[in-house]
């Protein structure tokens, strides 16, 4: 019953995080990069492992009963969103940014941190999907089943995460290109700004 609870917590949780999101395009752009990476993957696993914890414990239900804090989330990621997207498109028109590892301004490992927390504690959606949505699946199973669902669930985010930070860098011949980095930083820029737009415009339910 453990490993079965545990395969559909992976399932679960696997087809929750491999979305295409902010904290994912975050963590690609830092792998082509290749800065910092361990830090990345290790900030986004360890804050999905905490929330994913703390839903299975329960403590989902009070976020649910606190609409007021995922309001708060929502237009705090909302404007970092906005201003990342920006950012984005930004480098996207000057278009010499990230030729090539190591071409651009290399921020501190504390700037990094600090916007990868944000990517992944300003996304309320990252609390309804962890939290509230995992939290209740695990509610099908008990005692020791429960925690294997939380223990599938954690290390589907541990493999995502590794996967896409350092297996970004199988793509870096393609990234030698201006234009290619160009294209991405546009994308970044849509994507980021759209859900920043979305953010607004929609209540969270």
């Amino acid at each position: 019953m453990f490993l079965a609870a545990a395969l559909a917590g992976f399932v679960a949780s696997a087809g929750l995080i491999i979305a295409i999101g902010s904290q994912n395009a975050f963590v690609l752009r830092q792998g082509l990069l290749r800065r910092n990476v361990a830090l990345v993957v290790a900030t986004c696993a360890f804050g999905d492992i905490a929330l994913i914890i703390c839903g299975v414990a329960g403590i989902g239900a009070l976020v649910r009963e606190w609409p007021a804090l995922l309001q708060a989330l929502r237009f705090g990621g909302a404007t970092f969103l906005a201003v990342y997207g920006l950012m984005a498109a930004h480098r996207a028109w000057k278009g010499n940014g990230g030729l090539a590892p190591g071409s651009e301004a290399n921020p501190s490992w504390k700037q990094v941190l600090l916007a990868c927390l944000a990517f992944t504690f300003l996304n309320p959606h990252v609390y309804l999907d962890t939290m509230i949505l995992l939290g209740s699946l695990s509610t099908r199973y008990s005692g020791h089943a429960q925690w294997g669902f939380a223990a599938g669930a954690c290390l589907a985010s541990v493999t995502w995460f590794t996967t896409l930070g350092f297996g970004s860098r199988l793509l870096l011949p393609i990234f030698r290109s201006a234009k290619a980095w160009r294209l991405l930083d546009a994308g970044v820029a849509m994507f980021m700004l759209t859900l920043s737009l979305l953010l607004l415009m929609r209540p969270l339910n």
